[in-house]
């Protein structure tokens, strides 16, 4: 099967959260938020590790029926407090050391509303090399962040 990465440049999310900006802007950096809501469906957060600074690692590993299936290993690249986030994001595979990351960047922009909510917005680029290595995995991007964005909801 042949990849069309033109099909891959941006994944593009927004949300309306009734949670304020400071609250969801919590829930990307705080382990015990986190591990709640950042598994897109049947995987669970089994270790979430955050070092939250301009350069932290920023980890998440994923179990399913208690077997690893992988995750993500991040780096923070930009923080501006209840506005921005922005990550250097690895996807991994269940064996870290032998596999391949598959970087790419995500970047997180949160507005209040009039209603004291936040829009959210996320954007996902940089995703070629997933896409030319996982085909079956880059196509499913966009369908696990509106996973997740949903359970972002519920956690908040």
């Amino acid at each position: 099967m042949t990849t069309d990465l033109a099909a891959f440049p941006v994944v593009r999310r927004e949300r309306v959260l009734s949670a304020p900006v400071h609250a969801v802007y919590r829930a990307w950096l705080d382990p015990a938020i986190l591990q709640r809501w950042l598994a897109p469906g049947a995987p669970e957060c089994a270790r979430v590790e955050v070092d939250e600074r301009v350069g932290g690692r920023y980890r998440i590993r994923q179990t399913d029926s208690d077997q690893p299936v992988g995750g993500f290993d991040a780096r923070l690249l930009e923080l501006v407090p209840d506005r921005r986030i922005v990550w250097r994001w690895g996807f991994i595979g269940p064996d870290r050391e032998a596999g391949p990351v598959f970087d790419s960047l995500l970047t997180v922009t949160l507005d209040g509303t009039p209603e004291g909510g936040t829009r959210l917005v996320l954007v996902h680029e940089r995703l070629d090399a997933l896409a030319i290595a996982l085909p079956h995995v880059a196509e499913q991007v966009g369908a696990g962040w509106d996973g997740v964005l949903n359970q972002l909801t519920e956690a908040i």
